[in-house]
């Protein structure tokens, strides 16, 4: 897989059981293709690092057409390319930025405590949105 190839890449904190269901989730209500990285591997470091973004662990990034989103506006584009009614959680773009931050910083804060300790085993061909593991 060649690295300028990937697109809608979901960057998550790999050691934390919320965001590891937050991408089962994700895996599970996909009608796009999304490439999933843990924050701790070397090609998010890197990827992150070229966009000029220094790392935060209890925040989720989302790559897509070169662009990276973060926080609440990472999860809205992401639902985007759910199915279902998901995609009309973009409503919540109305809301400003700093306030739907504030409640993603919120769940963010507690997010161990939300859902410890998870590992889910990707299927066969679900390892192969997988980068950096």
């Amino acid at each position: 897989m060649e690295q300028e190839n990937l697109d809608s890449i979901v960057f998550y904190d790999g050691d934390c059981g919320f965001c590891n269901s937050s991408v089962q989730f994700i895996l599970n209500k996909r009608k796009k293709t999304f490439y999933f990285c843990p924050l701790q591997s070397d090609f998010a470091k890197d990827r992150l690092r070229e966009a000029g973004i220094k790392i935060n662990m209890d925040t989720i990034y989302f790559l897509k057409n070169g662009k990276v989103y973060e926080r609440s506006s990472a999860a809205l584009q992401i639902c985007k390319g759910l199915i279902g009614l998901w995609p009309m959680m973009v409503i919540f773009y109305v809301i400003p930025r700093f306030i739907r931050d504030a409640v993603y910083n919120a769940v963010a804060k507690r997010r161990h405590k939300i859902r410890e300790g998870y590992c889910m085993l990707p299927s066969e061909e679900e390892q192969k949105l997988f980068i950096g593991n």
